[in-house]
């Protein structure tokens, strides 16, 4: 995991070691009845590793999320000897050199902890802080090539999805950040023959969206304005106080409606509240007319934990990108778009739809 030191990447490690430990698989999409013939790879396969800036021990972080109601309190005392096992899996990159050779140092690094863990297939994931909007100069592969070893064309999490594919890993992006996005970094991963997943994991407000604005269309009831505001605290609100990187998350979390409703007023607002810690509430106003034009509203408040809601997906890209890569799967895979608001290559946001189109395409052999 990119960022795999983070909140996200911190309650994936240790959840899994809890579900090893016996703790229930809630929230965990692949180990419901629909995939049990798929041939997934079992959670107490998965080995982890990844690489983060920050070089906070994992124990400090379990502490961290426990003290705040993420994590279970006592989890860390179960679970320490794989915080152990995952923390040697661990690496800050190091700076330096063109871009090219950041890129060549990562892969490095993801083919030694394949090699040091005896590991069949590899997925790496982006889970990191959102990035603000990166222009990337539209060149070709060979272009792009070129440019990575005289100047910075791309941001850090395009550099790690390359960093990926060099290194014969799929590469799924939990975040809305560039990565994957530029049209010769798709190039890169398809010459290398692997998969690429994602963008931007449905957790919260968007979840609920993908459910509820689908009812409306089947009934023919017309929306006329759905307004949000999102509090959060954690590092990812405080990343997302940065208007420029909010913006990077109110466009996918917009696209989504526009696509299942057309042209609906109303705007997604985000505001960092520090004291809410890994908690978000949001808060949602829908306006729509019913029989003869009579107006009416619904309204509705989510409140969750981010971590909580987002590992468990993490632990399903991971098993689900592996079977992609087990198949031979080249390219996108806009069969994961259940997981996304702006999901690669696939313009479909009906959460139900998006469940038929992945077990179609798990139970397809």
């Amino acid at each position: 995991m990119f960022g795999a030191r983070g909140s996200v990447g911190t309650t994936t490690i240790a959840g899994a070691a809890a579900l090893a430990h016996g703790s229930p698989p809630a929230g965990v999409v692949t180990e419901l009845p629909d995939f049990a013939s798929v041939g997934l790879v079992g959670l107490d396969q998965l080995v982890f590793g990844g690489h983060d800036l920050v070089d906070t021990p994992l124990t400090k972080q379990v502490e961290r999320l426990a003290a705040g109601g993420v994590l279970p309190p006592g989890l860390d005392g179960l679970i320490a000897a794989d915080l152990a096992d995952a923390e040697r899996n661990l690496v800050v990159p190091s700076a330096g050199g063109s871009q090219y050779d950041q890129v060549r140092r990562m892969a490095e690094d993801i083919r030694a902890f394949r090699l040091r863990n005896d590991l069949d297939r590899v997925v790496a994931i982006n889970v990191a802080s959102t990035e603000p909007p990166y222009e990337v100069a539209d060149v070709d592969l060979a272009g792009l090539r070129r440019a990575l070893a005289t100047s910075a064309v791309l941001p850090p999490s395009s550099l790690g999805a390359l960093a990926a594919f060099e290194a014969d890993a799929a590469y799924v992006d939990f975040t809305p950040s560039t990565s994957i996005r530029p049209a010769a970094v798709r190039e890169w991963a398809v010459e290398k023959g692997l998969p690429y997943g994602g963008q931007d994991a449905k957790t919260g407000e968007t979840l609920v969206k993908s459910v509820l604005a689908p009812m409306f269309a089947a009934r023919a009831l017309p929306v006329h304005a759905w307004s949000g505001t999102n509090l959060l605290g954690g590092g990812d609100g405080a990343t997302l106080a940065d208007p420029r990187a909010a913006e990077s998350k109110n466009v996918s979390k917009e696209r989504g409606l526009s696509e299942m409703l057309g042209d609906v007023a109303g705007q997604v607002h985000i505001d960092y509240v520090d004291p809410m810690g890994d908690w978000k509430t949001a808060w949602d106003h829908v306006l729509f007319s019913g029989f003869l034009g009579v107006r009416m509203t619904l309204q509705f408040t989510w409140q969750g934990c981010d971590s909580a809601l987002a590992a468990p997906l993490v632990l399903d890209l991971a098993r689900l990108s592996a079977l992609a890569l087990e198949r031979g799967h080249v390219g996108a895979m806009p069969f994961l778009g259940f997981y996304f608001k702006d999901p690669i290559e696939s313009t479909e946001h009906s959460l139900s739809r998006q469940y038929d189109e992945l077990l179609r395409w798990a139970q397809s052999c």
